[in-house]
């Protein structure tokens, strides 16, 4: 069982999406069992900046009003799910587009003010139910995931994609969990891909200057993974001979 998070701006490359999408259907028809996770954020960004709606982020999160949900769901369980899913269709994959809110596929509590700033809308993942992803893996479906909760008394709440996938993961008791990215992998000071890490050394890198952006929370979602059960996990492009980074319990 493999957990697939797709991300970054390579969701608005077509090539490369495309690219990513054909690794992933050619895995599948080879009798791999897949759960695909993604994100959407420089499509959200596009959607709100078209409604005259502020970006407001802190600490690295998206602050989520009620009209930033909105576009946020709109985009996430919709544009973008329904292109990854028409995509795969395109492939030959049967698969199967939803949000983490359906069948309690994630469930996140709201995230804390940081520095006094409240967040909106934003969500902890604490769970992930594999009911309906084994239903539809077991009928031969591949699901497709976007990165929306369910909250609270009802709610809807935007999740880390990242944390996301490392929580269906967990749910699924999955063996692998691969990060694909628009980048070769972890880089060191040089800029040079680091083709393995262990934990301690993940967690070194975390506490340097070194890792910036959206890798740190990808890095952080991959240490709770491997501490969590997850054997095998990966970050890079999907294209083996391009390289990436493997991080190992030791």
């Amino acid at each position: 069982m493999k957990v697939i998070k797709l991300g970054g701006s390579l969701l608005d490359d077509m090539t490369r999406r495309v690219e990513a999408l054909a690794d992933i259907a050619t895995a599948w028809a080879a009798g791999e069992q897949i759960v695909l996770v993604h994100g959407g954020g420089k499509h959200i960004d596009a959607r709100l900046a078209q409604l005259g709606i502020a970006k407001r982020t802190h600490a690295g999160l998206r602050v989520t009003d009620d009209a930033t949900l909105d576009v946020v769901v709109s985009v996430l369980g919709g544009s973008v799910n329904k292109m990854l899913v028409a995509e795969l269709t395109a492939l030959g994959v049967r698969c199967a587009g939803f949000s983490g809110a359906d069948a309690a596929t994630l469930v996140a509590q709201k995230h804390p003010s940081i520095d006094g700033v409240d967040l909106g809308h934003v969500g902890k993942v604490v769970r992930s139910s594999p009911l309906l992803l084994q239903s539809l893996l077991g009928a031969g479906i591949l699901p497709v995931v976007s990165s929306v909760a369910q909250g609270p008394n009802g709610t809807l709440l935007n999740v880390n994609a990242d944390t996301a996938a490392t929580a269906i993961a967990e749910g699924l008791g999955a063996v692998s969990l691969h990060f694909i990215t628009d980048v070769a992998g972890l880089l060191d000071a040089q800029g040079r891909v680091i083709p393995k890490l262990t934990a301690d050394e993940a967690r070194a890198f975390l506490a340097s200057d070194v890792v910036t952006g959206g890798m740190k929370p990808k890095l952080e979602a991959a240490l709770n993974a491997l501490s969590s059960g997850v054997s095998t996990i990966a970050i890079g492009s999907s294209r083996e001979a391009e390289g990436g980074t493997e991080l190992v319990a030791a």
